[in-house]
């Protein structure tokens, strides 16, 4: 099938059934030649990262509704779209291809109005860029309700995040030290040529190159997406992709050998075996409440020759899985917006809505109240997430700290980030890295003077 055919068929699975991106795409790729594997993703991030502009150039060209059920014919309208505002594929290729991957849809009418549209579009390119300055969302290519809590929440850097989100992610690995250190690794990738390496958006990509993060000591940062087969020892477990701004987690916890943790909503797994690699012998737990996902924590630590309890539970409902020994270190890393991490799943920007923050919020504040009583007094919990919205970040913490008479923040000190009123705030692209949100909770030993005897009634 035309591989622009198989993209608009991906795309009409997150258009009409809220399907994310990373399970519909799969299918796709199982069905495309290894050469097209590429361009497919190309196509699908593409759209979803650019969707709200392209909608906006869709609507005027269109004569007449289009039918609401027809997600895959939209989705490949606007795969014309993208392909003609912004890839370099000559004009006349973009609009033969698509035509053609209309035909496949087995709807006469597909063909005819994706060519008359498209070709529209190219006679009318300056009059419908000019039209997207009036409209900010479409300009900025985030729905409305995302900007405006970006513009509420970071009066002067909301455009530094647009721009960053528009982006494509970074291509960032960690290297396991009990391999090598960051500086013998980065000789060993110097030895793959550009024809080894198997670049994700570029049929010919430069030779392969890296730099260092200015603040974590484990973080190479590539000039390419490569296959991960291609990078020396990955099956070895030398090295995994992570962001950089990830693997903060691990230190930020400090677990020390011989201490008992809990990784709470482990999945996949990348800090699982984060924290394995910076200390040695720990008695870990790995928790998540998809038993499926845990296969993938599972395979992560097989790849990196590490063993832990994997467990499948609720980590809001301690009692169903919990053994009853205190940990000294839990590291939460929450279920959020996600909102920090757009440039790696632009599909966000179509799935998620305004009215999932409180839920998330909420859903947060629960699990920290629910792990709080597992930590050992003198113990560490690390609260984590992708999100740069406030109220899924210092605002849950400020309200749990408020609840919780025996927590109290450890403030974080560093060089990168934002100090908030309550832990650190990475933003989206600043020195590379993700958006991340970190803040550090201890949990005070008891005192003579906190005991408080109550009179006989």
């Amino acid at each position: 099938m035309n591989v622009r055919a198989l993209a608009a068929r991906v795309l009409g699975q997150v258009l009409g059934e809220g399907r994310s991106l990373a399970t519909a795409l799969p299918s796709g790729l199982e069905r495309a030649a290894l050469k097209e594997h590429g361009l497919l993703q190309e196509l699908c991030y593409g759209v979803c990262r650019w969707h709200p502009q392209l909608q906006a150039l869709l609507h005027p060209l269109l004569t007449r509704p289009l039918d609401p059920r027809e997600h895959t014919i939209r989705a490949l309208l606007l795969i014309g779209i993208y392909q003609l505002w912004h890839l370099r594929i000559p004009e006349h290729a973009a609009v033969a291809e698509t035509v053609t991957a209309a035909r496949q849809m087995k709807k006469p009418w597909a063909a005819g109005l994706t060519n008359a549209v498209l070709r529209t579009a190219l006679r009318r390119r300056e009059q419908l860029t000019a039209a997207l300055k009036n409209d900010p969302e479409a300009c900025t290519a985030h729905p409305r309700w995302l900007l405006q809590r970006l513009q509420q929440d970071w009066p002067n850097d909301w455009p530094a995040i647009i721009s960053a989100n528009n982006d494509r992610p970074p291509f960032t690995l960690r290297v396991n030290r009990r391999h090598h250190d960051r500086e013998s690794y980065r000789k060993l990738l110097m030895t793959i040529s550009g024809r080894t390496a198997v670049a994700v958006h570029t049929p010919h990509p430069p030779p392969l190159a890296s730099r260092e993060s200015s603040y974590v000591e484990t973080a190479l940062t590539l000039s390419t997406a490569v296959e991960p087969a291609a990078l020396p020892g990955f099956s070895e477990g030398w090295v995994s992709i992570q962001d950089a701004a990830a693997q903060f987690a691990a230190p930020l916890l400090d677990a020390q050998p011989g201490m008992r943790v809990l990784d709470a909503c482990a999945a996949p797994g990348g800090k699982t075996g984060h924290l394995l690699e910076y200390a040695a012998h720990l008695d870990l737990t790995a928790l998540d409440q998809n038993a499926a996902r845990l296969e993938q924590v599972a395979d992560n630590l097989h790849r990196l020759q590490f063993k832990a309890r994997l467990a499948a539970g609720d980590a809001r409902q301690p009692a169903d899985w919990w053994d009853g020994v205190l940990y000294d270190r839990i590291l939460l890393d929450a279920p959020c917006s996600a909102t920090g991490v757009i440039r790696r799943h632009p599909d966000i920007k179509l799935l998620r809505r305004d009215s999932d923050i409180a839920v998330l919020a909420n859903q947060q504040q629960t699990l920290l109240a629910s792990l709080w009583p597992l930590l050992r007094p003198a113990g560490r919990l690390l609260y984590a997430t992708c999100s740069v919205i406030r109220q899924e970040n210092e605002q849950v913490v400020e309200r749990f700290l408020a609840d919780q008479p025996d927590a109290e923040e450890q403030p974080i000190i560093a060089p990168w980030g934002h100090p908030q009123s309550h832990g650190r705030q990475i933003l989206p692209g600043e020195a590379g890295m993700d958006g991340f949100y970190y803040a550090v909770l201890i949990k005070r030993q008891a005192s003579v003077r906190e005991v408080v005897c109550q009179p006989d009634s």
